[in-house]
């Protein structure tokens, strides 16, 4: 049984965007190294886009968080530096237009694996929301973060975020 990776909006408008902050760069270097070790163990990869439209800012979403962002077909949707290179087209992608997929539930739900690793930004908003959908579809697969590979605007709610995993069984890497 294969073994999954899941990279969580690691969108240019979340590193160096309208909502980019300066931890999510640094992430860059320990995300590539982690799709590499995947590939390397013909695991498979994952890619999640955080997808809005044009009228982002009239949506629940857009009321409460009025900073236009990842856009689909913008260059803030892309994903950022070289991550964007190791995206190969036969990689399973999930455009949302919310914090969680529920596509990638979809997906998981009928798609065993050994265990399921997520990666990627925002740490206490879209990471979380996936990891526990994940766990929702899989709840006997092992599921993980490495807080290596993630990050948030504001350290404590980073810290909080991967408390709460931790208390919901996620595996929390370090």
């Amino acid at each position: 049984m294969k073994k999954c990776l899941i990279v969580v909006d690691f969108q240019n408008d979340f590193v160096t965007g309208p909502l980019g902050f300066l931890e999510a760069a640094g992430l860059e270097k320990h995300i590539i190294k982690k799709i590499k070790q995947y590939r390397s163990n013909g695991d498979e990869v994952l890619f999640t886009f955080d997808t809005h439209e044009e009228d982002y800012l009239r949506t629940q979403e857009g009321k409460n968080l009025p900073v236009p962002h990842c856009l689909r077909d913008t260059e803030g949707h892309r994903l950022y530096g070289c991550v964007a290179n190791l995206m190969l087209d036969s990689d399973r992608q999930f455009c949302k237009n919310t914090f969680g997929s529920d596509e990638l539930y979809q997906y998981l739900k009928t798609e065993p694996f050994e265990s399921i690793e997520l990666a990627g930004l925002v740490s206490n908003i879209c990471v979380i929301a996936n990891a526990v959908l994940t766990k929702t579809a899989q709840p006997e697969t092992p599921v993980m973060v490495d807080a290596k590979c993630t990050a948030s605007y504001d350290g404590k709610l980073h810290r909080a975020a991967l408390d709460v995993m931790a208390g919901l069984q996620i595996q929390v890497l370090t």
